[in-house]
């Protein structure tokens, strides 16, 4: 005991110099610990120390530029280490943060690299501990960050912003906090319109809404704010918000949850058959905490999280601005690419909001074009900004220009294939802006000995099918489109006319609800069903042509009107056979029945139309439909679509497009690749091409040709699991088990048999351990 004191002491003694009470180096740390444990006792010790900080900032702040190398590690060390211990003498250090805030605000510009990264650290750590609050310690930061020109520091600033944020918003929402900053970034972009520092607002605003912290309408309005500013970046960051903003929030939210995933069954294989250590039992810990926390997060409501277009509050004058200040306007110092982002930002707030911009169309004309840059991409954003309130005389000029300039015999296969893509999908949005000579024009490039041309020509002509056939010449209408116009089922839609909204295919559910109910009743009464299923037996069917005269008497001695044979054969004919067919009786009273006949057809069949949207609407207004209701409505509509009188090659192409039209939601931007679309089908590929497709097919071949066996093994090498023992023994070095076999074959005729009746006996009890 004696011996641990005198060591003691003798390390107390190392730590400080009698002289100058200078901690020597590599001792600060130890100090450090002992004041954690024991903040009463070394007391006088930190006074010391925190002294000598205090007068070596005296001496930095008067000159900081003549400052030695061995003064400014000095001064790095005691900071550091006051900012360690602060939390354990909170009275003695509570100048100690505005000491170093001043510090940052005088001499950020000269501090040596290392020197301000540690004041910094320093803040945070007091931030960490409660010292100081997240308002002062960004209000200190973030104004360093749009006014220092060093690249590291604004680096490391950028990041400490954030994670302050961040940790602020990690529990619950800090309100507060996020108003605060948020109108400070919004003052920074209203403040000057001109400057680049702008650009710190977007980039902290982006980075929030990505990590879902700001999703409401304020961070939108900031963002809106830099749109519509005058520097380059701050707009192009801006737009380029609200362009794919969305989609990195979505793309984090899937790589999070990836990232989560834990295979418990891997960890406990692997900490059964490996040795017991402290580092497996943390991760088994770890495991269980995450899957623990994964849970409780699948049981949390789902946030609400809107787009940011469905959060602007004015998209008419958004769009307006935007068009008018960085497009329409000469003096725009944005070049062909950037202005190029901006039109998609307005022709998606466009078609969108269904927003009216008559001025946006004409200003495409000049880009329709196939040799202008780009084109695709132009093309796309027509037809985003296209909608059905759209006038159609507006739409006509430029669809006419599309079929001109891209759609002829000279013009090469890609180029028509995407003129006719950027047709169907503008009319698609307004059928109204497509008259019936051009369509019945465009529609002959089905037989185009192209594929690419052939199939976009297909889908204009199926589109128009559906909805407008009578647009078409008769003989492109198809089967189904003639039967709708003379059932009177699909009639001529008008200008701003908007369909009655319907879920499709109720009547199925309905239905299906209505044989299910009568299958359980069915099985209630099996026997009065039964009963009131029987029909009539085949005696009854056999006699039911054939009448008898009751009334009349055999033994009468009169004669009897009997009909004559021809007669006779008629009347059996009419009821045994079926009548033949006759020609058509051209007479006029024979046309004149037909035309009532067709007459009350049509008749019955809008009645029957009526009838099923009355009951449509029955349904859908008085009962609510689960999510089990709407799954089971998504199978009955697969199943009764057109596509299961297809050939089954083309029945799974047919559902996969069906399937990918319904995914597409409404927010989901239309691309230059969409507009392309089978523009690589008239490509020709090149030899390299070929030989990368083959080797591709290739690979594919082999992966379905392995066996079972080896596809097991695969899946186990991936699990990170090991081989049997059956298949280590089986790999095992030849020479290893030499001894083994010479052993067996020395063995007596007795010993042989005992081995043989114990395998016996392990096989029955289930192998060496009996788990079989």
């Amino acid at each position: 005991m004696k011996r641990k004191l005198g060591a003691l002491e003798k390390v107390d003694a190392d730590l400080l110099s009698p002289a100058t009470t200078v901690l020597k180096r590599g001792h600060r740390s130890n100090l450090q610990y002992k004041i954690r444990r024991d903040p009463t006792s070394y007391k006088e010790d930190f006074r010391s120390q925190y002294s000598q900080y205090e007068a070596q900032r005296e001496i930095f702040m008067q000159a900081s530029a003549s400052a030695t190398d061995a003064g400014i590690i000095s001064f790095r060390g005691l900071i550091d280490f006051v900012a360690h211990v602060a939390d354990c003498y909170p009275t003695l250090v509570i100048h100690f943060p505005d000491d170093l805030i001043s510090l940052l605000n005088l001499h950020h510009e000269s501090l040596e690299p290392e020197l301000w990264e540690k004041v910094v650290r320093s803040l945070v750590l007091l931030r960490r501990k409660d010292i100081i609050d997240s308002p002062r310690l960004l209000q200190t930061l973030f104004p360093l960050l749009i006014s220092t020109h060093s690249k590291s520091l604004r680096t490391l600033l950028y990041q400490k912003c954030l994670s302050d944020l961040r940790t602020s918003n990690a529990k619950t929402t800090n309100h507060r906090l996020n108003r605060t900053f948020q109108t400070v970034l919004f003052n920074l972009l209203t403040s000057d319109k001109t400057s680049s520092k702008g650009i710190w607002a977007v980039k902290i605003t982006r980075e929030l809404w990505k990590r879902q912290i700001w999703t409401d309408a304020k961070a939108v309005e900031i963002v809106k704010e830099a749109s519509l500013a005058e520097n380059e970046k701050v707009v192009i960051g801006g737009v380029r918000f609200f362009l794919g903003g969305d989609k990195e929030r979505e793309e984090l939210e899937d790589e999070s949850s990836d990232d989560d995933a834990v295979d418990m069954g891997k960890i406990k294989h692997q900490i059964g058959i490996n040795k017991k250590t402290k580092k497996k039992a943390r991760m088994m810990e770890n495991a269980v905490a995450t899957v623990k926390r994964k849970e409780r997060k699948k049981k949390q409501p789902h946030p609400l999280n809107f787009s940011a277009f469905h959060l602007l509050h004015d998209p008419q004058g958004f769009a307006e601005m935007l068009f008018t200040k960085h497009l329409q306007n000469s003096k725009s110092k944005l070049n062909l690419e950037q202005k190029l982002l901006v039109l998609q930002l307005v022709s998606r707030l466009v078609g969108l909001h269904k927003l009216t911009i008559l001025s946006l169309y004409s200003y495409f004309i000049k880009f329709l074009t196939p040799r202008q840059p780009s084109v695709t991409s132009f093309l796309a954003s027509l037809a985003q900004a296209t909608h059905n309130l759209v006038p159609p005389d507006i739409l006509e000029p430029l669809v006419q220009k599309i079929a001109n300039e891209f759609v002829s015999e000279a013009a090469a296969a890609e180029v028509a294939s995407a003129g006719l893509n950027a047709i169907r999908e503008i009319c698609v949005r307004q059928p109204m802006a497509m008259n019936d000579t051009l369509l019945q024009d465009l529609v002959m490039y089905r037989k185009s000995k192209d594929k690419g041309v052939m199939m976009a020509a297909k889908g204009l002509l199926s589109f128009y099918r559906e909805s407008a056939p009578d647009m078409l010449k008769k003989r492109d209408r198809g089967k189904e489109a003639a039967m709708g116009l003379r059932s009177g089922e699909r009639k001529e839609q008008r200008f701003g006319e908007e369909t009655v909204g319907s879920i499709e295919g109720l009547e199925l559910l309905e239905r299906w609800k209505e044989e299910e109910k009568q299958k359980k009743l069915q099985a209630q009464n099996p026997e009065e069903a039964s009963d009131g299923e029987e029909g009539p037996s085949d005696d009854e069917e056999d006699d039911e042509g054939w009448e008898v005269d009751e009334g009349s008497d055999s033994d009468s001695g009169g004669w009897q009107n009997v009909s004559s044979d021809d007669d006779a054969d008629n009347a059996i004919s009419d009821n045994h056979k079926p009548p033949k067919k006759t020609k058509r009786d051209t007479s006029p009273s024979t046309s004149q029945v037909s035309e009532e006949e067709d007459d009350e057809t049509k008749e019955n069949a809008v009645q029957r139309a009526i009838q099923a949207a009355d009951k449509i609407s029955t349904l859908a207004t008085t009962r609510i439909l689960t999510p089990a209701d709407f799954s089971k409505l998504q199978e009955l509509r697969l199943a009764a679509s057109v596509n299961n009188a297809l050939p089954a090659s083309q029945r799974k192409r047919a559902a996969a497009a069906h399937q990918a039209a319904l995914n597409r939601h409404i927010d989901d931007p239309l691309t230059a690749t969409e507009i392309e679309g089978l523009a690589s089908l008239s490509k020709r590929a090149t030899k390299d091409e070929r030989i990368a497709s083959a080797k591709a097919g290739k690979d594919d071949k082999e992966e379905v040709r392995k066996s079972t066996t080896a596809k097991r093994k695969e899946r186990k090498r991936e699990q990170g699991k090991s081989s049997t023992n059956r298949e280590k023994a089986r790999k095992k070095n030849f020479l290893m088990t030499l001894g083994k076999a010479k052993g067996k074959q020395k063995r007596s005729l007795v010993e042989r048999g005992k081995v043989l009746k114990a395998h016996k006996e392990r096989e029955k009890r289930g192998g060496k351990k009996g788990n079989r």
